[in-house]
């Protein structure tokens, strides 16, 4: 049985995860579509390269992140309709877009979250050598952000179901608490956020697109990330900031129930109260490192 996953060359993190799945599963992975037993939509919005001939005679397996039915358009409900003609089943990676995507099919729906992979993602215990690194101040609590938080080119208007509102009120609040507090910014289009931190003459330090390495180590110095997204598949920093023992809260989205203790989920009507606790979202999220991350896939894959 060998399967085979559409490209997407976009340099997000789906890109990452299909060059992680070839480079740990050889033995039952192609990049040839004309001989691949089951073929994986893994960037299901790249689904239309990929000829109906092979889609037609082959299991297909369709990845869907989260749907936001309040920008469901009408071209949207189409082409997934069209494509739901040649899905055999669908993954999730959380219960919550299982959810959404029962409204859609009758198809069967497997929910995995996805793998981390600890060899980029681990807890480094010489905290204040990267603060040096990075110029930080070793007494400051950094509070993260990784994710961009605009809607269109424009760099201005907040995508809101990333809730950058959100994150900068969190923040605001905070920080009328403790003026120790610096954020720090990684990723594309995070002008939204910068704008707004501005306005309220919060420090902040962005680091724009950083390497994996640069990452961990940010990660690793955080006091504090806060998912605070309205709506998510994922998101992947749950388990990312899991495994490496980076204290964390969230909203109720994506994964985040499956990951994270109940205290450290949070609304805004008590996000004050919200606790990381790190052993806990460590526990969920050393079973999703590889190889163990793929044994439910290969399950999904061999059916």
């Amino acid at each position: 049985m060998t399967v085979y996953l559409n490209k997407i060359k976009e340099n997000w993190i789906v890109d990452r995860l299909r060059k992680e799945w070839y480079e740990n599963n050889q033995d039952i992975s192609t990049e040839k579509i004309k001989s691949t037993d089951v073929i994986w939509i893994i960037a299901p919005w790249q689904w239309k390269n990929i000829r109906k001939k092979y889609l037609l005679n082959k299991k297909v397996i369709c990845s869907i992140y989260h749907i936001d039915f309040t920008k469901f358009s009408k071209d949207e409900e189409k082409d997934f309709y069209l494509r739901d003609k040649f899905v055999s089943e669908y993954h999730v990676i959380s219960h919550k877009t299982k959810e959404q995507v029962r409204q859609m099919t009758d198809k069967k729906i497997t929910s995995i979250p996805f793998w981390v992979n600890q060899n980029i993602f681990f807890e480094i215990k010489d905290k204040n050598r990267i603060k040096e690194k990075y110029g930080l101040d070793k007494d400051k609590y950094y509070i993260g952000s990784f994710q961009r938080d605009t809607e269109g080119n424009d760099l201005k208007s907040p995508k809101l179901i990333k809730g950058p509102d959100r994150f900068v009120e969190i923040v605001k609040s905070k920080f009328l608490e403790n003026k120790k507090i610096e954020v720090i910014l990684t990723g594309k289009r995070r002008q939204y956020v910068i704008n707004e931190l501005k306005k309220l003459e919060i420090p902040y330090k962005y680091l724009e697109m950083v390497n994996f390495q640069s990452l961990n180590e940010l990660y690793n110095i955080l006091d504090l990330y806060i998912v605070s997204s309205r709506l998510e598949g994922g998101p992947q920093a749950i388990v990312e900031c899991g495994i490496n023992k980076t204290p964390i809260i969230s909203t109720d989205v994506g994964v985040a129930s499956e990951i994270l203790s109940p205290n450290s989920i949070f609304n805004m009507g008590n996000y004050g109260s919200a606790e990381a606790d790190i052993d806990y979202a460590y526990k969920n999220s050393i079973r999703l490192t590889i190889p163990n991350g793929f044994e439910k896939f290969y399950q999904l894959i061999q059916e």
